[in-house]
């Protein structure tokens, strides 16, 4: 069976879609799933290529028991959108940057993180409060999509 593959994308690739990728692996795990999937993350910008998530990131992600530490940032690639089967934007402003940069050709599903079309907020320039509100905010949603995903397998 092929690995339906994931790829969660922010601005930076240091705050958010790290997380997402986190969360979504680490529920991945938990239900014994790891064959059936390829996760990753990644931004649209550059700034932060290479570097590790934020501090604040990693912080709350092991607080529930999620390592982020062995990610590193990179920028979305034109690849991306063959490689991957759902790419997953945190807001609709990287969804529309993404859709901005897709090829007519490209066979990826893009989609807003949050089932209802909302932004998972840019906890960057704010406090850990902001951390711990889009970590909820991004579980929940990485297990509805996981829920739909595996119905589909």
């Amino acid at each position: 069976m092929k690995k339906h593959s994931v790829l969660f994308v922010c601005l930076g690739n240091i705050c958010r879609s790290p997380l997402g990728e986190g969360i979504f692996a680490h529920l991945v795990h938990e239900r014994g799933l790891e064959g059936q999937f390829e996760i990753d993350s990644a931004g649209t910008g550059a700034w932060h290529v290479g570097k590790q998530p934020d501090e604040r990131s990693i912080e709350i992600a092991k607080k529930h028991g999620i390592d982020l530490t062995g990610q590193r940032a990179r920028q979305v690639s034109e690849q991306d959108f063959y490689r991957f089967d759902t790419i997953i934007a945190m807001d609709r402003s990287n969804l529309k940057n993404l859709r901005k940069i897709e090829p007519k050709d490209g066979t990826a599903t893009l989609q807003l993180m949050l089932p209802d079309g909302g932004d998972v907020p840019d906890p960057y320039y704010g406090g850990r409060d902001g951390f711990a509100d889009v970590f909820t905010m991004v579980e929940r949603a990485c297990t509805s999509l996981l829920n739909k995903l595996a119905a589909q397998h």
